[in-house]
C-alpha cells in the first residue's frame, strides 16, 4: 500500500489543528487541503489549499473527492458532527480518516468516567470499524496530554511567570506526556505507514515523568524555588463536575488534566507502562523531560 499523497484536515484553526497543519506542511510530502466553514475567517500558509464549506453532507463530500485521507481536529464542540464527516468520507472514496482524539484515550473507561464527553469518540471509532468493509481504514491517535503545549500556556498549571506549580496527590505518580513535534510527525508518519496503522488505535509519547520531575527540572533552569499549590485528585475533579454543572467550561480542562495527573483506579495515563506504544513503528524517540523544560523556558524568555 503506498503512502498517501492528498490529506483534508478539518479543524485546522483549533490548537491541535495548528500543530497537526504544520507538522503536514513542514514534511513537504503531502498536498494539503484545509477543509474550513464558510463563515470561519480563519487564514493558512501558503500551499495549502484552503475549501470553504456549509457543512452540508454534499458540501463535504465535494470537498473530500480525490482526497486520500481525511484528518479531523475538531474540538469538543465539534465531536458530535464526525459522524457527518465519516459518512461524506466514504461516499468520497476516501482511504483513511483520522478521528478526533489526539488526546487521553477514549478506549479508557476511567477517562471515560471523567469526560463522558469523550464517549462520543468512542462511538465513532466503534464507527469506523463498521466502514472497513466499505474501503475505508481509520487510526486513532492517543497522545495524552500535550507537554510543551501545556508548559507554555500554563494548561498543565505550572506557571512559569511566577514560579508556581499546582502538585497533586504529593507528585510522585507516573504518567506520559506527549510534546507537540511528536503529535505532528506521528500524523505524518501514519499516512506514510498506511498498512501498519490500517485499523489500529496507537499511543504515542514524548516523556515518562511525574508532576515532581518536571518542578525539578522547572526550578534547575529558573534557579528558584518554586511555590507549590497542594491538591488532591478529590478536590480537582469535585471542583471541575461543580464548574461544568454551572456552564464553567473550564471545569472540562481540569478533568482533561485529571485523565494525566490522577490517582484514580483502573486509570492507564503511564502508556509506557498500561499500554504498548507505537513510537517505534512510528519513529519516534523518548524526549528528556530537562531537554523540554528548557527549550520552553527559553521560549517564555525571549
Amino acid at each position: 500500500m503506498a503512502a498517501y499523497k492528498n490529506v483534508a484536515l478539518v479543524g485546522a484553526s483549533g490548537s491541535i489543528g495548528k500543530i497537526i497543519l504544520h507538522g503536514l506542511v513542514a514534511s513537504a510530502k503531502f498536498n494539503v487541503t484545509v477543509v474550513s466553514r464558510k463563515e470561519s475567517e480563519a487564514t493558512f500558509p501558503a500551499g495549502v489549499t484552503l475549501r470553504r464549506t456549509d457543512f452540508s453532507e454534499a458540501d463535504l463530500e465535494a470537498a473530500f473527492e480525490g482526497q486520500h485521507v481525511v484528518i479531523s481536529a475538531l474540538g469538543a464542540m465539534g465531536f458530535g458532527e464526525q459522524k457527518k464527516l465519516v459518512d461524506a468520507a466514504v461516499r468520497a472514496g476516501v482511504q483513511r480518516f483520522l478521528p478526533s482524539e489526539f488526546s487521553a484515550s477514549s478506549q479508557d473507561e476511567a477517562v471515560l468516567q471523567l469526560l463522558p464527553l469523550f464517549r462520543q469518540k468512542t462511538e465513532l471509532i466503534e464507527y469506523l470499524k463498521t466502514k472497513e468493509a466499505e474501503g475505508l481504514s481509520w487510526t486513532g491517535l492517543a497522545t495524552s496530554g500535550l507537554f510543551d503545549w501545556g508548559l507554555e500556556n500554563g494548561f498543565l498549571e505550572f506557571d512559569i511567570a511566577n514560579r508556581t506549580a499546582t502538585i497533586w496527590d504529593g507528585g510522585n505518580k507516573s504518567f506520559t506526556l506527549t510534546n507537540e513535534k511528536h503529535l505532528s510527525e506521528a500524523v505524518v508518519s501514519i499516512l506514510q505507514h498506511p498498512q501498519d496503522t490500517s485499523n489500529k488505535y496507537l499511543y504515542i509519547a514524548s516523556v515518562e515523568t511525574t508532576q515532581n520531575d518536571i518542578l525539578a527540572a522547572l526550578e534547575e533552569k529558573t534557579g528558584t524555588k518554586w511555590t507549590v499549590n497542594a491538591t488532591t485528585t478529590k478536590e480537582q475533579v469535585s471542583e471541575g463536575v461543580r464548574k461544568l454543572g454551572a456552564g464553567d467550561f473550564s471545569g472540562a480542562f481540569t478533568l482533561v488534566r485529571a485523565t494525566t495527573f490522577g490517582s484514580i483506579p483502573r486509570l492507564r495515563a503511564n502508556y509506557a507502562k498500561d499500554e504498548t506504544l507505537a513510537n517505534g513503528m512510528l519513529g519516534l524517540k523518548l524526549d528528556s523531560v530537562k531537554d523540554t523544560v528548557e527549550r520552553v523556558v527559553r521560549n517564555k524568555s525571549n
